[in-house]
């Protein structure tokens, strides 16, 4: 049934060449990954550890056609082909590698670096939604800090409410600052990667 209506969807974008067409084919693909679990797995009982890769590595071939159609057609207001392939992409990559349980300290900070790297991937490619997961992620992290410094402390309500404050702090600083920041990082970054950047909507 998700291949048929990726076929059709497909087909409905050459004849109406409009953005919004391509939601139920990403759809289809997010909810694809799902099903293609117990194949993988070869059994229909599986565990969720399997789940949760799968959807991993199939958001991030999802981001990565994504990037791909960005690039070739980027299309105009009405015409944005790669939106929703990125948004359940990243529903995909960023639900399955948040999901992952791990005691690992490293493996912690390395989901805070994931997402840290979100945020920088929304300036490279212009795309607000990974802002969000990646502001997210690294809120939660800081949230499992925390949890973990002050548990069963009289301190965790105040070092909560501080991690609140901060996030806040920090959605006003990127509103009025963003702009500049954008323009600091890009002006950082060597010419050829500028150039693989997708053209500005």
């Amino acid at each position: 049934m998700e291949l048929a209506t990726v076929v059709v969807g497909l087909l409905a974008v050459r004849v109406v060449p409009f953005g919004f067409v391509t939601a139920p084919i990403a759809f289809a693909l997010w909810y694809m990954s799902m099903d293609l679990t117990p194949i993988i797995a070869g059994a229909d009982d599986f565990e969720w550890e399997l789940r949760k890769a799968v959807s991993l590595w199939f958001g991030l071939a999802m981001l990565a056609a994504s990037y791909v159609v960005d690039r070739r057609w980027p299309g105009g207001p009405g015409r944005d082909f790669a939106f929703w392939g990125y948004l359940f992409g990243l529903i995909a990559f960023w639900g399955g590698l948040t999901m992952m349980d791990s005691d690992s300290e490293l493996a912690k900070f390395g989901y805070f670096l994931v997402n840290a790297g979100l945020i920088l991937a929304a300036v490279f490619l212009r795309r607000r939604a990974f802002l969000v997961f990646g502001a997210l992620g690294c809120f939660g992290y800081l949230g499992y800090l925390a949890y973990d410094l002050f548990e069963d402390s009289a301190l965790f309500p105040v070092a909560v409410t501080v991690a609140g404050v901060l996030v806040i702090a920090l959605g006003m600083a990127l509103r009025h600052y963003c702009p500049g920041w954008e323009a600091a990082i890009v002006a950082a970054m060597p010419e050829g990667l500028r150039r693989l950047r997708p053209e500005e909507r």
